[in-house]
C-alpha cells in the first residue's frame, strides 16, 4: 500500500467534493525529455536505432512490451524485455535529476487543495523511488494519498486505480478525475468507475490520446479547470 501523506482532506469534506487522481510522470512531473534520453540510451545498448520525440508520441503503449513489439516488428523475449527494462530504469534514474514539475504545479494544487477538494497521485514509476521525489518537491501535504507501482514494470495501471481508489474510503470513485498523459489513465479510470482527462505534455501525441474519446488538453491549469466541471 502507498502512504499516506499530509492531512486527509477527504475525511474532512466527505464524499460530495471532487477528488483528482494525479498521473506522475509525464503529467505533474515534466520528464518527457528525461524519457526520450533514457530510451535512446537504453536502446543504443541493445542495437536499435534511437528515436525522436515524435515518434515515441506516436507510437507508445502500454504494456510497455507491446510499444517495443511495434519499433521491433515483434515482441521482445522475455530476456530481451529484462534486458531492455533494467536499462530503461538505469539510465533514466541518471536523467532524471534535471527535471522540474510540469508548469504551474505548485499552485494549481494548492488552489484545489485550498478549496477544499482532495487529490492523491497514482504512479506507475516505483513506489519506493516516487516518495522521496514528491517529497523532495515540497509537495507531499497537498495529497492524501501517494502510491506508486509494486511489483514488475511495464504493465497497465486499471487494477491499481481500482485498489488506489478503494483505499480511500472517503473518495468516491463517480466524483474522482483522472488526470494523466497516457490513453492507459483513461482506461483506468473507465474501470474505475471514475472519469478522466488528459494531457499532451506527456508520452502522447494528441491525435493518440483522442482515441480514448475523453477530453483532452494542453495544460495543466485546463485540466483541473474541467475536473472542477465534469462532476457537478
Amino acid at each position: 500500500m502507498g502512504k499516506r501523506t499530509g492531512t486527509d482532506l477527504g475525511d474532512r469534506m466527505g464524499k460530495h467534493a471532487t477528488h483528482i487522481v494525479w498521473d506522475w510522470n509525464g503529467t505533474l512531473f515534466h520528464d518527457i525529455d528525461a524519457v526520450i534520453g533514457a530510451t535512446n540510451s537504453a536502446f543504443a545498448e541493445i542495437g536499435l536505432e534511437p528515436i525522436t520525440l515524435e515518434t515515441y508520441r506516436e507510437l507508445y503503449c502500454v504494456p510497455v512490451p507491446r510499444f517495443y513489439e511495434r519499433l521491433m516488428g515483434r515482441l521482445p523475449t522475455d530476456a530481451e524485455w529484462l534486458v531492455m527494462d533494467e536499462a530503461f530504469h538505469r539510465h533514466y534514474s541518471t536523467h532524471r535529476l534535471g527535471c522540474e514539475l510540469a508548469e504551474g504545479v505548485h499552485a494549481l494544487l494548492e488552489g484545489w487543495q485550498s478549496a477544499g477538494r482532495s487529490q492523491s497521485i497514482l504512479s506507475m514509476y516505483g513506489h519506493d523511488e516516487l516518495i522521496p521525489i514528491v517529497r523532495d518537491f515540497g509537495i507531499a501535504s497537498r495529497f492524501v494519498r501517494v502510491q506508486g507501482r509494486t511489483g514488475p514494470s511495464g504493465g497497465t495501471k486499471s487494477a491499481h486505480m481500482v485498489r488506489h481508489l478503494a483505499a480511500m474510503e472517503s473518495v468516491d470513485p463517480g466524483r474522482t478525475v483522472v488526470i494523466g498523459d497516457a490513453v492507459d489513465d483513461a482506461v483506468a479510470a473507465q474501470d474505475a468507475g471514475a472519469y478522466a482527462v488528459l494531457y499532451t505534455g506527456g508520452s502522447h501525441s494528441r491525435g493518440s490520446l483522442e482515441t480514448a474519446g475523453v477530453p483532452v488538453v494542453d495544460t495543466l491549469a485546463e485540466a483541473v479547470g474541467l475536473a472542477g466541471e465534469i462532476v457537478l
